[in-house]
């Protein structure tokens, strides 16, 4: 396994970490994702390790936080020898102080959080969606007490826009609290919008991208073919309207050229769609899910090996789109081109 600096920390986190939105299965969402108990779990979290997959994603919506519990039966005896990133923000219930990340609430979500972990501390704490109903300044401040008080150790975001994320930079510099780190983002063949702002401000600013639904809401497993129907097992049946948006004919040109790339490389689909990724700027985990051993096997063959030059640009092309103002392609005129010079396609980890 490859492990990467975390933004601009000291925190080296492995190239790929397990999303545990699979366990629990409660809800109608994540119970389409999977229902992974605790005897199973231990057993993902044992191969995990051994191919040393160290980071371990949840949040307290995911099943009620019931997948928290989980996954702190399934890591219980080696606490030391993980990571565990949780996330907290999004409403988990009907009451006035069960939604945002007000001092009262963030207090609460990371002491219920570390209870149901069954842990002391939490390695990387997420602000899951962005609270325009509460000051930053209460945000970070309250924040900084969690990181002083050993309770947390890096703080990140999730789903945040470029604006949100750089004026939150911008407070926590002017009174000296822990900096966000970390980015959780959407980021993927079929979604390329994260390269638009988010992207550029992570390098500006050092903000690692963890990514999350790598293969495009389930999309690019390799048994979505044009004009073949959506096959019975698959899980958008019952999560399509909860997802991002995809163009379906990109999407059909994309899955040609990975399985293009699968016949040449003799990796899978999934494998190629995770690879690509890798070799993007700014990307320091990207989080892999698995219902069960044989998909988790399989998403950690991403790593040890790499596309060529010539097969990154091949699935460049045909992922392309062209960005919405203003970020549609400047360098295409010479004057902008000299302001605004293209990202640097990969980044040393």
């Amino acid at each position: 396994m490859e492990y990467r600096r975390l933004g601009s920390s000291g925190l080296m986190v492995p190239a790929l970490s397990l999303g545990t939105g699979t366990f629990g299965g409660r809800g109608p969402l994540f119970g389409a994702w999977g229902d992974t108990g605790v005897r199973e779990a231990r057993r993902l979290v044992d191969i995990c390790l051994d191919a040393g997959l160290t980071m371990f994603d949840s949040a307290d919506v995911y099943s009620d936080g019931v997948s928290e519990e989980v996954l702190g039966e399934a890591v219980k005896g080696r606490r030391d020898r993980v990571l565990i990133s949780t996330k907290t923000g999004l409403p988990t219930g009907d009451g006035p102080d069960e939604a945002g990340t007000s001092r009262s609430r963030l207090i609460r979500a990371c002491e219920d959080a570390l209870r149901r972990l069954g842990t002391d501390r939490i390695d990387l704490l997420q602000l899951h969606a962005f609270d325009a109903g509460t000051p930053i300044e209460e945000v970070l401040d309250t924040l900084d007490e969690l990181v002083r008080a050993g309770k947390v150790r890096y703080v990140g975001v999730s789903n945040f826009s470029g604006w949100q994320l750089m004026k939150s930079l911008a407070v926590a510099d002017r009174y000296g609290h822990p900096r966000y780190v970390a980015h959780q983002v959407y980021y993927s063949l079929v979604g390329r919008d994260y390269e638009w702002e988010l992207m550029p401000l992570g390098l500006d600013q050092g903000i690692g991208a963890l990514v999350w639904s790598p293969l495009g809401w389930g999309r690019l497993t390799g048994r979505i073919r044009r004009g073949e129907p959506l096959p019975a097992e698959s899980r958008l049946h019952q999560t399509a309207e909860y997802g991002p948006p995809v163009e379906q004919e990109q999407l059909f040109d994309i899955v040609d050229v990975l399985d293009e790339l699968a016949r040449e490389t003799g990796r899978s689909v999934p494998q190629i769609a995770i690879n690509w990724l890798l070799q993007r700027p700014t990307v320091a985990s990207v989080i892999i899910g698995a219902r069960n051993e044989e998909q988790l096997r399989q998403n950690l063959g991403a790593v040890g090996w790499s596309l060529t030059p010539e097969q990154v640009a091949r699935l460049d092309e045909v992922s392309q789109r062209t960005p919405a103002y203003p970020y549609f392609p400047y360098y295409r005129q010479a004057g902008f081109a000299r302001l605004n010079p293209p990202l640097p396609h990969r980044v040393a980890a």
